[in-house]
C-alpha cells in the first residue's frame, strides 16, 4: 500500500492549498511556510477575549475561542472557501488537530462534554453533499475524546445569504432557525457549539436560543475563524 502511495505522489503530487507550490513529504494540506503565516489568535489561551466579549449582553457563554483572525482575501478565507465550496474536507481535519491541541494544552474547555454543529438546511446539505464544519468537528471531538453529535440540533427553515446584510437584519432573519430534538441527551452537560466563521455572530446566538431551552446547559463557542 506505502509503495503504491509513494507511486502516486510522484506522479500526482499534492500542493499547498495556499501558495499552490509542491508539499515536502511531511507536510499535509498547506507547506509549513504558509502555516506560520496564518494569523493564529490565541484566543484558546485568553480569557475575555474579543470573542467573548462580543457576546458580552447578548447571551452568557462559559468559553469561547477560534483558531485564526478572518481577513478578506486571506489564506484563512481561501482555506475555508476551498472547504466548503472544493470538498477540501481534509481542511477541516487540520484545522480540528489544531485548534483540538490548543483546547488541551489552555485546559480552559477541560468541562466539555460533547460538540454540536452549526448545521445546514436540508436542502443546503443535499446540494453541497456535506456540512462544512463536519471534519473539524470529528476532529475536535477526536482530540478531546469527547462525542460529536451531528443530529441533535436540527435548521428548520433557511435563509437568504447573510454575507452583505447589515448586523440588526442577520439578527431578525435567523430568529427561530433552529430546533433540538433529543434534548434529553445534552442535559446537565456542557456543550461545545461549533461554525466556520464568526462575524456578527447573529447564528450562534440563535442557535444558543435553542439549545438554552435544555435543562441545566452550558454553552461554549468554538470556531475556525473570527472577523474583527
Amino acid at each position: 500500500m506505502k509503495i503504491l502511495k509513494d507511486m502516486f505522489a510522484v506522479f500526482f503530487p499534492e500542493v499547498c492549498l495556499c501558495c499552490k507550490e509542491y508539499l515536502g513529504t511531511n507536510e499535509s494540506v498547506i507547506c509549513l511556510t504558509c502555516r506560520h503565516d496564518l494569523p493564529i489568535t490565541n484566543f484558546s489561551f485568553e480569557e475575555n477575549n474579543l470573542i467573548e466579549k462580543s457576546f458580552y449582553g447578548r447571551i452568557p457563554l462559559e468559553k469561547a475561542t477560534s483558531l485564526f483572525y478572518f481577513f478578506k482575501k486571506g489564506n484563512v478565507q481561501h482555506l475555508i472557501h476551498e472547504l466548503k465550496y472544493n470538498k477540501q474536507q481534509q481542511v477541516g481535519t487540520l484545522i480540528g488537530d489544531w485548534l483540538g491541541e490548543q483546547l488541551i494544552e489552555s485546559n480552559r474547555f477541560k468541562t466539555v462534554d460533547c460538540i454540536i454543529p452549526v448545521p445546514l438546511h436540508p436542502k443546503k446539505l443535499k446540494k453541497r453533499g456535506y456540512n462544512q464544519v463536519t471534519t473539524f468537528g470529528e476532529s475536535l471531538a477526536k482530540n478531546l475524546e469527547i462525542p460529536y453529535y451531528e443530529d441533535i440540533l436540527i435548521r428548520v427553515s433557511s435563509t437568504n445569504t447573510q454575507t452583505k446584510k447589515m448586523r440588526f437584519d442577520r439578527w431578525k432573519n435567523v430568529q427561530e432557525l433552529f430546533h433540538v430534538q433529543n434534548n434529553f441527551t445534552l442535559e446537565n452537560k456542557h456543550i461545545l457549539l461549533i461554525d466556520d466563521v464568526i462575524t456578527t455572530g447573529a447564528t450562534l446566538e440563535a442557535c444558543y436560543d435553542a439549545l438554552n431551552k435544555t435543562k441545566n446547559l452550558k454553552i461554549s463557542i468554538a470556531c475556525m475563524a473570527y472577523t474583527k
